[in-house]
């Protein structure tokens, strides 16, 4: 009799394994996928205005860059520097695209003729078609040189949007776009400003 009681405890002590009880949820893809959802559905309308007109900003600043790498006899600092700002741009680009498809909004129109080096409380810091016409002209220095100057404009109004965007936006992700592009942006008008004095 005694036998047969040890056993059954070792069998209900068997099925009663906690390991088999207990799942962590970060190990479950579908429970990650819903918490990414919720974070990306938490957001209002200056995430919403500051994706849309980052969007354009940031394409205009690898529009540049792509000028400047297309430019003959360019410094070989400024055009490894384009290189990195389309390498790091570009991927942001689209990271923007997917939140505003996931929150139900359409970006703003093309970039187009902004009025110059403009502040307009949207898109600031950005170049007109003047602008990039007179960089797609230059040449050698003098093109390299243009391009940090008017890239120094257009980070300082991306650091501005990102500024304002701490202070208004809601999405998490999004207020982290903005500390980097704060952190990153800033460190690259220094690292230009150098630049800028050596040519």
């Amino acid at each position: 009799m005694a036998v047969s009681v040890f056993a059954a405890s070792v069998a209900l002590t068997a099925c009663g394994d906690p390991a088999q009880d207990t799942e962590d949820p970060t190990d479950d893809p579908a429970a990650q996928d819903e918490q990414t959802e919720t974070a990306n559905a938490d957001y209002n309308d200056a995430d919403a205005e500051y994706a849309s007109g980052m969007i354009l900003h940031h394409e205009q600043a690898v529009e540049m860059s792509d000028i400047l790498l297309q430019t003959d006899d360019a410094d070989p600092e400024v055009s490894a520097l384009a290189e990195d700002i389309r390498a790091a741009q570009q991927p942001e680009i689209e990271q923007m695209e997917s939140w505003l498809d996931t929150w139900g909004h359409e970006p703003d129109g093309d970039h187009g003729d902004h009025g110059g080096m403009m502040d307009d409380g949207g898109h600031e810091g950005m170049m007109s078609e003047d602008d990039l016409e007179n960089l797609e002209s230059a040449e050698g220095d003098e093109a390299s040189r243009l391009f940090l100057d008017q890239m120094i404009i257009h980070h300082e109004g991306a650091v501005s949007m990102a500024e304002e965007h701490l202070e208004t936006g809601q999405n998490p992700e999004a207020l982290e776009l903005s500390e980097n592009v704060i952190s990153d942006q800033s460190a690259e008008i220094d690292e230009m400003e150098e630049m800028r004095d050596s040519l």
